[in-house]
This record gives structure tokens, C-alpha cells and sequence, in this order.
């Protein structure tokens, strides 16, 4: 047994003190545990464990394993020296390796890695040491906007380091090709000299090239393989194959092989798989432009009041509880609440919504919109990471890092690809040795040279991330924020939606949808209403209060009001007696509603509820009012519907109220009468019949169903984000985004099979080719060069592809 190691481990969900019994006793049968206690008033677990048979991570899967969860933090490292899928391998299987990392998962695109441990259990420190141990770098730098400047800064300079050597490396290339076929280039005949190619060839190789052999090197010390393996060896292979026959001409002669000149195959080799790294690197920059484009709306500065003065700070110094002000056509620096003056904000940038938001005293405003016009002061509630963009820049962030389901299956290849390559291409060249025709040793490397030059792992390990980060940062730009690479693929599976009825469908809040009479005038008659229901508390009272006021009909003040449990109102209002409530009130009252009985089934049936009036004692009308659908819900549903979903609404209605608010919103189906606590359970049934279901909600109180779905879609509101409830939010109240969501999933989706499809099939396809397989029947074989420009076009191929996704426009409604 080795030495004992103990650890502290948070535990979320203990309730009681059997709930203690039962995660100890869960960690004392865990194999490799000598002891566990577990305190319920600090919520932790002290673990005696043997670190060479249980691991912190198998300890965190016993405690969830039992239905608590072992509470665990993320962190995100930024590596550099990643060059394909094998690397991503390497430095994931280290930082997994590592005691108290629960899961680990590494971003060739962004070159990142996103690990999630216990806290307590590892430190920062442990794990750049796994990175490095791996034979990569860790680049440190503070949090925040500040890092990704610094690893912007890092990558253009990298850019401009790779187009350096490819500039040199093509100057001295095109002499040592010129030099190496005299017959093509007679007049240029004093370079076809073999020291003068010598020495053109060498800082090629070994200079514009070196990054390959550190690499290569690198790995070799961790006793593995990558991509820059493979072109070390296989352009030395050729330089030093050259080297030789300058050195020792008579055996060559004596071997009958002349005199081999292939410094044009290793300098080209370098030159144009630098170009294609070159290439590769400023396509990957632009994958990122969303997290550009949302840092970039960050403001620097902020005018704050301190101690009575106007004074213009450095946004990071505002802190929560300042007054800011904000002046026509400035950025909102940070979060808060109006405190004076109005305005009117273009928030598109946060919702996708581009119509601007009034604002007044009391209104909530968010960092980084445009204040249009007029002037006000706001004080500051959330400032630095806490502001809306930070969250949204930080979810963009991990969603890019995230990788879905379907990238698992690149991962398991590439752990083989590279051993896999060496494998073919040793047996290529002992194949060539013994069956191919004279000078079989020169068919042998160069067909080698060219199995390993054409493999490209780095297709492979960008096919997906590419992807992921265009398709989540286009979503972040249309104002749909998806949490991660596997809510992304789920979406396009789904076959079903299930929208919530209030607030989802509707508006949430009732509104004034009809005004009958028996021959009043209608303006008089909701004059009077809304006069009489000003004092009322009541949502129904509120909604013709708020009809009335918004067709522009002064109220009058009423001289006593009298609210009656259940039934409605009474009211004095300009000498008149006015009704307003149920049939219930005028009927108590003795007053007859032949006339507008009718009128009122009729709306009833329509899923709006009648509210009569009746004045100094006379029935005079029914204002209908009902929670309305909102303006895009009827488009939205019909959008859904033409994609080939089923769209059912949930809703708490009675099946009467419910069936008509389905018919006039399109859907599909309708499910009546369930309580917020059975929605989930609904969901459940749909899946057990076999759907795809994604749930449409507001994020708070559907958030049992949210979770259940395949996919939950949270409604926000711009500031009041249920970030947390589901895989995917709508910034905005539109549904709209639903339809865009489920597009652009399946748009994404698209472009990442095929990525895949050509990294499989290139490499399928053309290892072969490049081992000589057309030989026997074409006498075709592939020259290492031209391998070499395939295998740099092939991730570039690959890359620009998932960047056609920055075209993509969400289906109109």
C-alpha cells in the first residue's frame, strides 16, 4: 500500500443526519478508502483514501452516485504548442491524470483546456506542471478581459513568427528547386551545384523548420508522438538521405542509385506545411470574432459621481453602489437601476432585438448598451464579472470550450492516428524495399516520406471545435446563448417542443382584446372602467386600467371605491355608480344581462374572460380581457411546424380556455390543466414515447421541466437572465429564438459531419496513395511536395468550411 493522502470534500444536498450515514458509508465501502467522516454542519467529507487504487475523482463519483453532489470548481488554461488531434490527447490525458481532477477537456481551436477538481484537493500550479510534464506551455496572465488580449497578443505575434520563416523558407526553396532540375532551368544552370543546394537547404530545415523537430522532441521525451513527429521524420529522412550521397558517392555509385538530390523535397515539405500552419492559424483567429466582437463592447472609461464631483474612471474602478452618469450616444458601462433623468437604449447587442427600450426612474439598464438619447443618471448594482456581458462573454467562452458527443469518436481515432501512421509508413518502405524495382531504396523513403507528410491528425482534431466556437458565437450574435457543444448537437435531434403557455406563448400579464356595448360609446364606457378600477389591485382591474391609458383616454378620480371578494368592483365615479366584475355581481344586484349572456359565452369560449359593466344601475357592455399571445408566437409556431416539429403547449388552463388559446397560436396539441409541479412529468411521457423533446419555458418556474427535456430553452428578459435553468437561453422574450436556436443546431451540426467526413475520408483515402498502392497499376506515385501541400490544405480546408457558419441568418418568422 503507498502512503495515505487525505482530502476535504465539499458535498451539496445533505438534508439530515441520514443523509450523513448514507455518503459515509457510500466512501467507506469505496475501494482504497482507510477511513471517511462526514460533518452535516460544514457539508464536507474527510477522506483517508490510497491514492494508488481510488482517486478524488472516484471519490466525487461515489458521492453523486448516491444522489448528492460533490461540489466541484472549473478553471481554463491557455496552452500553447497544440499542433493536432494527438496533442489535444496528450494534454488531456495529463491534466486527467492529475489527483483531484474530476474531468478534463482540451479546445485545439481555441487552445484552451477547461478542467473541472475538487476544491482543495489540486492547485493551479499542479496542473500547468501535468501541462508542461506533457511537453506544452502554459501561458499565465490575469483573468478576464486582460487574458484574452494577452493570448491575442501571443497569437498575432505567433502569426507573424510563422510568416516570417514561410517567407524565408519559400526564398530559399526556390532556388534549391530551381537548382535541382538543371534541365528545366537551363540558364540558371550555377545553382544546380550539390554544396551550394547544401547550403541553402540546411537553415530550411533547420531553422525555418526547427519548431517541428522541438516538437518532435518534446513529445519524445513524454514517450509519445504527434504530428510534428511526422514531419521531422519524414523531411529529415530526405535531407539526411541527400546528406549521404554528397558524402559517400561511391557506394551510391557502387549501389547503383546515382546520385540522389532530394533537399527540393525536404525544403518544400517545411515550407508549405508552415504555409498551411500559417493559413491555419489566421483562420483560427477568426473563429473567435463573437468573443471579439463582445469584448470589444466593453467601455474603458466611466463618469462617475464621487464626494459630489463628476469624474470620469477606468471602468474596473466603479464598484457597486456608484452613480454613473451616462450621456447621449455613450456605452452603459456597467449594470444598474435609473435613479433620474429617461432615455431611450439600443440594447441589440445584449437581446438581438432592434428596436430601442425606453427607460425611466426605476428601469433596469445593462453594460455595454447604447444610450441614444437623452441623458440619466443610474446607480450601479453589478460591475466587473458580474454584468450581463461578462456572463455572456464567459458562457460564449464556455460553450467554445466545450466539446459535444460527437467529437468523442475523432478523439478515440487520433489517440492512434500518429502510432498508426508509422506503423503504414515502415511498412510502406520494407515493402518497397523488398518487392519495388531499382533503385528500390529510393521508392522505399520516398513513398515513406510521403505516408508521413500526408497524414494529417490536425484535420481531425479541428473538424468539431471550429465549428462549435462560429456556431455559439453566431448564436451569442442573434441573442441565443448555448451553454455547450452537447446542448448544441441535441437541438438537432429534437422532434418536438413544448411551449409553456404564460409568458412563452403569451405575454404573461392580461390585456384589454374586446370592448362590447348595448350602445354606448366605447371610449365613455372604458372611461368609466378604468376610472372606477384605478384603486383596484387586481390583475384583470390592471389590464383595463392599462388598455384605456394606452388608447390615450384621460381617467377620471373616483369618489369611493369598494372592492368585492371575488366578484369585482364598486365605484362613484362623476356622479355615476359604476359595476365592473363577474355576472356573479350584476346578478346580486338584481340586474338583468339578457343581451350580452350570449356575448359573453362567446368570449369565454375564446379562452378571455368577460368583465361586465354596468352604470347607475344598468348593464352597458363586457370588456373581454385575457393574457394575449405575443406579436411572433403565431409565426414562430407555423415556423416550427414547417421544420418538421411537433409543437405542443403546456399550460394550467382548464382544457376549454387552453384549447382555444392553442387554435389560435397553430400548435399541434395541447396539454390542459397541469400543475406547475407535474410539467416535468409530462415531458417524461413524451420521451417515453420515443420524442426528442425540447421545453420552451421561462428558466425560474418551469425549471424541473427545463432540466427534464432533451434540451431546455430558458426565456430571459435582457437583465433578468435565467442563465443556470437551461442549455440554451433567449436573451430575449421573443420565440423567435427557438427557431434560430433549432437552425442554427442543425446548420452546425451539419458543417461539423462534414469536417469529419473529409478528415476521414482525406486520410482514408490518400494514405494509401501515398504508400504507392496506385503503382502496380497506373505506375502513378505520389510526390512527397504535392503530399505536403494536401496535408496544409486539408486543415485549412476544414477550418474555412466551419467558417462559411458566420454566413448563417436565422430562418425569418
Amino acid at each position: 500500500m503507498s502512503a495515505l493522502k487525505k482530502i476535504t470534500l465539499p458535498i451539496e444536498g445533505m438534508t439530515c443526519a441520514s443523509c450523513v450515514e448514507r455518503n459515509e458509508k457510500i466512501l467507506r465501502v469505496t475501494p482504497g478508502v482507510a477511513a471517511a467522516d462526514v460533518n452535516f454542519a460544514t457539508e464536507k467529507a474527510t477522506v483517508e483514501y490510497d491514492p494508488a487504487v481510488v482517486t478524488v475523482a472516484g471519490l466525487a463519483a461515489a458521492v453523486n452516485g448516491i444522489g448528492y453532489k460533490a461540489i466541484t470548481e472549473k478553471t481554463e488554461l491557455a496552452v500553447q504548442g497544440m499542433t493536432c488531434a494527438s496533442c489535444v490527447e496528450h494534454v488531456q490525458k495529463a491534466l486527467a491524470g492529475v489527483d483531484g481532477v474530476v474531468s478534463a477537456g482540451v479546445n485545439l481551436a481555441t487552445e484552451r483546456a477547461t478542467v473541472e477538481f475538487v476544491p482543495g484537493a489540486v492547485e493551479r500550479g499542479d496542473l500547468v506542471r501535468a501541462v508542461e510534464s506533457a511537453g506544452y506551455q502554459v501561458l499565465e496572465s490575469e483573468a478576464g478581459v486582460e487574458e484574452e488580449n494577452g493570448e491575442a497578443r501571443l497569437r498575432r505575434r505567433e502569426y507573424r513568427r510563422l510568416q516570417r520563416r514561410v517567407v524565408i523558407g519559400a526564398a530559399l526553396s526556390l532556388p534549391i528547386f530551381i537548382g535541382s532540375f538543371p534541365e528545366w532551368f537551363g540558364g540558371l544552370g550555377s545553382l544546380n551545384n550539390m554544396y551550394v543546394l547544401w547550403a541553402l537547404a540546411t537553415p530550411v530545415q533547420f531553422w525555418v523548420g526547427w519548431r517541428f523537430y522541438k516538437g518532435a522532441f518534446s513529445a519524445a521525451r513524454h514517450g509519445t508522438t504527434n504530428m510534428n513527429t511526422l514531419v521531422a521524420v519524414g523531411s529529415t529522412s530526405a535531407y539526411l538521405y541527400t546528406v549521404a550521397a554528397i558524402l559517400f558517392p561511391s557506394f551510391f555509385e557502387a549501389q547503383g542509385l546515382g546520385m540522389p538530390m532530394y533537399f527540393d523535397t525536404a525544403a518544400i515539405i517545411i515550407t508549405l506545411i508552415l504555409f498551411g500552419r500559417m493559413l491555419e492559424a489566421r483562420a483560427k483567429g477568426q473563429t473567435s470574432e463573437a468573443i471579439k466582437k463582445l469584448i470589444g463592447l466593453t467601455p474603458r472609461t466611466a463618469r462617475v459621481v464621487r464626494e459630489g464631483v463628476e469624474v470620469d474612471v477606468p471602468v474596473e474602478d466603479v464598484v457597486t453602489g456608484d452613480l454613473v452618469i451616462v450621456r447621449p450616444g455613450e456605452r452603459i458601462p456597467v449594470d444598474g437601476v435609473v435613479r433620474e433623468g429617461a432615455s431611450s437604449v439600443d440594447e441589440s447587442m445584449i437581446t438581438g432585438e432592434s428596436l430601442p427600450v425606453e427607460k425611466q426612474a426605476g428601469d433596469e439598464v445593462v453594460g455595454a448598451t447604447i444610450n441614444k438619447m437623452g441623458s440619466f443618471r443610474f446607480k450601479a448594482t453589478r460591475v466587473g464579472r458580474e454584468t450581463v456581458l461578462a456572463q455572456i462573454i464567459r458562457l460564449v467562452q464556455d460553450a467554445q470550450g466545450s466539446k459535444p458527443p460527437i467529437a468523442r469518436m475523432a478523439d478515440i481515432i487520433a489517440s492512434y492516428f500518429v502510432p498508426g501512421v508509422f506503423a503504414v509508413a515502415a511498412l510502406t518502405f520494407v515493402i518497397w524495399i523488398i518487392f519495388g524495382p531499382a533503385p528500390a531504396f529510393t521508392y522505399a523513403l520516398l513513398n515513406f516520406v510521403a505516408v508521413l507528410i500526408i497524414a494529417c491528425p490536425c484535420a481531425l482534431g479541428l473538424a468539431t471545435p471550429t465549428a462549435i466556437m462560429v456556431g455559439t458565437g453566431k448564436g451569442a450574435e442573434n441573442g441565443v446563448l448555448i451553454r455547450g457543444g452537447d446542448s448544441l448537437e441535441t437541438a438537432h435531434k429534437v422532434d418536438t417542443v413544448v411551449l409553456d403557455k404564460t409568458g412563452t406563448l403569451t405575454r404573461g400579464e392580461p390585456a384589454i382584446t374586446d370592448v362590447i356595448t348595448t350602445g354606448w360609446d366605447e371610449v365613455q364606457l372604458l372611461r368609466l372602467a378604468a376610472s372606477a378600477e384605478h384603486g383596484s389591485e387586481h390583475p384583470l382591474g390592471e389590464a383595463i386600467v392599462h388598455g384605456a391609458l394606452e388608447r390615450g383616454i384621460e381617467l377620471e378620480i373616483a369618489d369611493s371605491f369598494q372592492a368585492i371578494a371575488g366578484q369585482g368592483i364598486e365605484a362613484q365615479v362623476k356622479g355615476h355608480s359604476v359595476l365592473v366584475g363577474n355576472p356573479g355581481l350584476l346578478e346580486e344586484r338584481g340586474l338583468s344581462l339578457t343581451g350580452l349572456a350570449d356575448q359573453a359565452a362567446l368570449l369565454s369560449g375564446q379562452g378571455k374572460t368577460p368583465m361586465f359593466v354596468a352604470v347607475d344601475g344598468n348593464p352597458v357592455g363586457i370588456i373581454g380581457v385575457a393574457d394575449t399571445l405575443k406579436d411572433s408566437s403565431q409565426e414562430t409556431v407555423a415556423r416550427l411546424r414547417e421544420m418538421g416539429l411537433e409543437v405542443i403547449m403546456l399550460t394550467g388552463d382548464n382544457r376549454r380556455t387552453a384549447e382555444a388559446i392553442g387554435a389560435e397560436a397553430g400548435v399541434d396539441r395541447v396539454l390542459a390543466g397541469v400543475l406547475p409541479q407535474d410539467k416535468a412529468l409530462e415531458v417524461k411521457r413524451l420521451q417515453e414515447e420515443g420524442r426528442r423533446v425540447a421545453m420552451v419555458g421561462d428558466g425560474i418556474n418551469d425549471a424541473p421541466a427545463l432540466v427534464q427535456a432533451d434540451v431546455g430553452i430558458a426565456i430571459g428578459t435582457g437583465t433578468d437572465v435565467a442563465m443556470e435553468a437551461g442549455d440554451i437561453t433567449l436573451m430575449s422574450g421573443d420565440l423567435q429564438g427557438v427557431v434560430t436556436a433549432i437552425a442554427l443546431s442543425r446548420r452546425t451540426i451539419q458543417i461539423i459531419k462534414q469536417n469529419l467526413f473529409w478528415a476521414f475520408a482525406y486520410n482514408t483515402a490518400l494514405i494509401p496513395v501515398a504508400a504507392g498502392i496506385l503503382y502496380p497499376f497506373f505506375g502513378v506515385l505520389l510526390n512527397p511536395i504535392i503530399a505536403a501541400g494536401a496535408m496544409g490544405m486539408s486543415s485549412v480546408s476544414v477550418v474555412s468550411n466551419s467558417l462559411r457558419l458566420r454566413r448563417f441568418q436565422p430562418p425569418r418568422v
